[in-house]
């Protein structure tokens, strides 16, 4: 990691103040530590995969529609597994990963025996983590789901329209001691993630809400 290294990749993000190289992308150099915070997570490896709903690669991967998973082994620990429509489903992994986890991806196809299709769109895409009590009070100045527990409990994955874009909603809860904090990944079309990231900002004005660099909260 160096914040000298010429950069090989930029997210889709851009956000006033420095700038740093982080596993080649440049990033914001800001670090946001309070209670509600936005951070940009462009670097990380995405893969889509797209097969049966219900078959070899739905249990290989351990999810299905609207569900995630955490694989605690095998090609996929580490990873982020999100059923993000039927039949379809979004990996996420850390930066540098892709190459492994795509070889892993692609193996579970193999041995599956079914027609899937396995796509990197690590560059093609937008990803940010919202993190904090007032998440969902933001997101739901922008979004008209009801994000409450009942409906949105943690490990929830849904498609909508959050400030307009075309965005899949991910709940995620991070662990902080004992207790956990609402979090939530929001992906989404690369040339609509500033569009969508200045929204989200723009909504949580009034909450106090900070902008943070990639590396400040991974998956």
């Amino acid at each position: 990691m160096s914040d000298i290294a010429a950069p090989i990749a930029r997210t889709a993000l851009s956000f006033p103040g420095p700038l740093r190289t982080v596993d080649g992308w440049e990033t914001t150099a800001r670090h946001a530590t309070g209670g509600l915070r936005l951070t940009d997570l462009g670097p990380l490896v995405k893969l889509t995969v797209r097969g049966p709903a219900d078959g070899s690669v739905r249990t290989a991967l351990g999810t299905s529609f609207g569900r995630t998973a955490r694989p605690r082994g095998g090609p996929l620990a580490g990873a982020l597994v999100v059923g993000s429509g039927p039949g379809e489903w979004l990996v996420l992994g850390a930066p540098g990963t892709g190459g492994e986890l795509l070889a892993g991806v692609g193996a579970i196809v193999a041995d599956s025996g079914e027609f899937a299709s396995v796509v990197d769109v690590t560059h093609g895409r937008a990803l940010v983590r919202l993190t904090g009590e007032a998440a969902p009070l933001l997101l739901s100045k922008v979004c008209a789901i009801d994000l409450t527990d009942r409906v949105v409990p943690n490990g929830s994955a849904f498609r909508s329209s959050v400030a307009r874009v075309v965005t899949d909603v991910v709940r995620d809860d991070r662990a902080d001691g004992a207790a956990r904090t609402r979090s939530y990944l929001l992906h989404c079309e690369r040339s609509s993630g500033q569009y969508l990231a200045d929204s989200l900002v723009d909504a949580g004005i009034e909450y106090g809400i900070e902008v943070g660099a990639a590396a400040a909260d991974p998956i």
